[in-house]
């Protein structure tokens, strides 16, 4: 199968003893980028793809099809293992079992499903909710009963911890991980001790989300069974920051030979994968 290697990859570093930093990646070029930097895996987030598809927020207003088309084109530019955070699979569970099988199909190697009530309700004054722990489940064993290839890594994500603290957290990743999810994804832990609790709590492998740098310590993080440590998504923001840069400079009357920030041609060339597309032309056409 086409995206067996990348799936295997993904659970080298989930099986490994050490943890890492995944290439948070928007586009195709970017997913190019980190596979040609080093990066073991990538992450394509749900906030991401919102800003480089609608130019929106992340008010859960992107589609699935949305979603599971920038994903295939991300997949079919590199062979970086590629993670996707499905939010809470675009519905309820059987929207989330129709989630794993488009995402499946659309090459990722990992995907988490979290248990937070999306979009935000009416009337909540704005604040998310987490579903009832039962809810949580169900939508846990629907991912699970969608996956056909079980190389394809599914993660159980709660917000928890910062929601309703460390106890009902613990709960829910206990109940998650009893039903068969491969992972466990935790958003909001902000101390040593919080990360230490859940790992005591479960066997699967971890995964952080929006942990402060106290807590982003490779070697700590790797002896707590923490293997996919998030640190933001500053690469689209950095490039959002560079074409504006770029745009006022032209603007102001800058000549474009005096750009400053701008990738060589050459670069250029290896990100597109322009020495394939010759061979091709030379050879096709």
């Amino acid at each position: 199968m086409r995206f067996d290697r990348r799936r295997t990859a993904f659970r080298a570093v989930l099986e490994g003893d050490r943890c890492v930093h995944p290439a948070s990646v928007h586009d195709p070029i970017a997913g190019r980028i980190a596979e040609d930097i080093g990066f073991e895996i990538g992450m394509l987030a749900g906030s991401v793809a919102s800003l480089a598809v609608l130019g929106a927020p992340d008010l859960i207003l992107l589609t699935l099809s949305e979603f599971a088309g920038l994903a295939t084109r991300i997949g079919r530019a590199s062979e970086l293992p590629l993670m996707a955070d499905a939010d809470h699979g675009y519905g309820n569970a059987l929207n989330v079992m129709r989630t794993v099988e488009e995402l499946e199909m659309a090459g990722i190697a990992g995907l988490s499903i979290e248990d937070t009530e999306l979009p935000i309700a009416q009337g909540v004054d704005g604040a998310a909710q987490l579903l009832a722990v039962e809810a949580g489940i169900g939508k846990m064993k629907a991912a699970l009963a969608g996956r056909k290839d079980n190389k394809l890594v599914i993660a159980g994500r709660t917000s928890a911890l910062a929601m309703t603290g460390l106890d009902d957290c613990i709960a829910r990743v206990t109940a998650y991980e009893k039903i068969g999810v491969d992972a466990i994804f935790v958003v909001g832990a902000k101390t040593r001790d919080q990360v230490d609790a859940i790992a005591d709590a479960v066997s699967v492998p971890l995964i952080l989300g929006g942990a402060p740098k106290e807590i982003r310590d490779l070697d700590y993080l790797s002896k707590a069974g923490v293997r996919i440590c998030l640190q933001g998504h500053q690469p689209f923001a950095a490039g959002v920051d560079a074409v504006r840069a770029t745009l006022t400079a032209l603007r102001n009357g800058t000549d474009p030979s005096n750009l400053t920030g701008v990738a060589s041609a050459d670069y250029m060339r290896k990100v597109t994968a322009g020495d394939d597309y010759e061979k091709r032309i030379a050879d096709w056409l």
